[in-house]
């Protein structure tokens, strides 16, 4: 039976393990999410968990289901008008993935607030939707202190908007969409260096010359190159073109004194550049080796950093300031016994390199009086920490009280982006606005259709009194007031099901500990069909 519901849930999950990998989905299954209100974006955020196999959710949402609500939302029905929106969601919402654990609680999330901050602290992930600034501060600063992300999701009208609240984010596997080769052909450890002396190339049969791997092929060139070239190998277009007509050179002729057919050549000559990839450390991988966190190990310190700490004495000490070796080679024209030969020189070099950092990790964990470790940052082991070691992230957004505070407010950023009157960032001043109108009249503008020629001017105060509280000598066009008027604070079901994909996406990546998050404000323009993104 077993074995029956594994290939029943590798079927159903099929495309996604693609994405994250069995310990990806081991991570969404044991996770819980908090939704706060049931809304168009939220039901349809949840969807997105859903259907992948969230754990568990809990909607927590105190309002009762309206006609207005059923018209934009496709997990309520008219039967549900007059009952709980969280109740009447979870029902509907549940018969999407029998697996998933569904819960709800008929609750504002400010009563929540009030008499429970503590209910928040249990959930993997915490999102809030359509609430009032007031609530979303209150709420962020639980979550901050609690170190429990926070994601802001809101829909207005034609104008999507997504904040990450997160203190840290580590990210051990970011699956980087162009990763270059980690072959160290500039700088062979010995083991491939004694693996290339087995070859010699000008003494082959036909056959062997053209199945040798092209890495082989470049590294004997690159080895002749070098000793004719004071051991520098060729760095600049000029010299990597000279270096490409020497490898041609070494292509086999026949009687007549014509080249072969050797692609195994011809790959050679294709791959110089990748081959020629200098040996570095990037910036970003060289800051989390510089931050405190790696540096001052005690007995808090979390998977991650330990880990980053054991790769960090690893390129000061026997890594001769490199990284350990990633054990992966791409696909090539060989034969078989050629290949496999070469691909264990580097896997073994990588399980050596892991064996090393995890000796490291493991002196830091005595250093603090602990005797192991549960070595898995969302579930890894040290060896894919080292495979992905130049591709470790660390994500940290500020929190909502330094963006919205006077004092710490991202002046600059909004002021240079606002130069042009259209970008998204108006969206933003406006949305800050409405809120402010919020906090004064409990309703948004141009919810009364009757109002709205009263509305536009009482916002456009609203929108110069945020300018002048912030000190922003800019300009927002009529035309946003008018037009944020006219939304009336609409949740229209189209713009609702994109931020829902968009949002879930970003669950998962927080939840797996796979991809890179955005830092830290998403604003979709529906009307210009744009997004951006802002570090505010």
């Amino acid at each position: 039976i077993m074995a029956d519901q594994k290939t029943n849930k590798e079927q159903r999950y099929d495309r996604q393990l693609r994405l994250w990998g069995d310990h990806g989905q081991e991570a969404l299954e044991n996770a819980h999410t908090c939704l706060l209100n049931a809304t168009a974006t939220g039901t349809e955020i949840l969807k997105n968990l859903i259907l992948p196999g969230i754990g568990a959710f809990t909607i927590v949402d105190g309002h009762r289901v309206t006609g207005e609500d059923v018209g934009n939302n496709f997990f309520l029905s008219s039967d549900s008008i007059g009952k709980n929106r969280a109740q009447a969601a979870t029902e509907f919402l549940q018969e999407l993935n029998s697996d998933v654990s569904g819960n709800f609680v008929e609750e504002s999330p400010d009563k929540l607030l009030d008499n429970d901050p503590e209910f928040f602290h249990r959930f993997s992930l915490v999102i809030g939707v359509q609430l009032p600034e007031s609530t979303c501060l209150r709420l962020g600063s639980v979550l901050w202190s609690a170190g429990v992300p926070f994601l802001v999701c809101r829909t207005y009208g034609l104008v999507g908007y997504m904040r990450l609240v997160v203190k840290e984010h580590t990210v051990v596997e970011s699956h980087p969409d162009n990763a270059l080769e980690d072959l160290r052909l500039d700088q062979p450890f010995t083991e491939l260096k004694n693996h290339i002396s087995t070859y010699d190339l000008d003494s082959m049969e036909k056959k062997d010359h053209s199945h040798t791997p092209w890495i082989v092929v470049v590294a004997k060139y690159l080895e002749n190159w070098c000793n004719e070239h004071d051991l520098q190998v060729p760095k600049n277009y000029k010299e990597k073109e000279a270096f490409r007509q020497l490898i041609r050179e070494g292509i086999r002729k026949n009687e007549s004194g014509a080249p072969e057919e050797e692609e195994n050549f011809d790959e050679a000559i294709k791959n110089v550049n990748t081959a020629l990839n200098p040996t570095k450390i990037s910036s970003a991988v060289d800051d989390i080796f510089n931050s405190e966190q790696c540096e001052n190990i005690t007995s808090q310190t979390a998977a991650f950093w330990l880990m980053a700490r054991g790769v960090r004495d690893f390129v000061q000490n026997e890594g001769n300031g490199s990284l350990p070796v990633r054990g992966t080679i791409p696909d090539m024209i060989a034969d078989s016994d050629k290949f496999i030969s070469l691909q264990n020189v580097y896997r073994e070099k990588a399980l050596q390199d892991a064996a090393v950092v995890a000796k490291h990790i493991q002196s830091h964990l005595q250093a603090v009086g602990k005797v192991t470790y549960p070595f898995n940052a969302g579930g890894l082991p040290v060896s894919p920490l080292c495979k992905n070691a130049a591709f470790l992230r660390v994500v940290r957004c500020r929190s909502l009280a330094e963006e919205y505070s006077v004092d710490s407010f991202h002046k600059d950023t909004i002021t240079s982006c606002m130069d042009s009157p259209d970008s998204e960032m108006v969206l933003y001043l406006m949305l800050r606005a409405v809120d402010r109108f919020y906090q004064q009249h409990s309703r948004y503008p141009g919810v009364y259709n009757y109002q709205v020629e009263e509305d536009i001017s009482t916002l456009k105060l609203c929108v110069n009194s945020l300018l002048q509280e912030y000190s922003l000598n800019v300009n927002v066009k009529d035309d946003y007031v008018h037009e944020f008027c006219r939304y009336g604070a609409a949740e229209p079901h189209t713009v609702a099901s994109f931020l829902g994909g968009a949002a879930a996406q970003e669950a998962i990546k927080l939840i797996t500990h796979q991809f890179v998050p955005f830092n830290n404000t998403f604003i979709y323009n529906a009307m210009a069909q744009t997004s951006t993104t802002f570090q505010l």
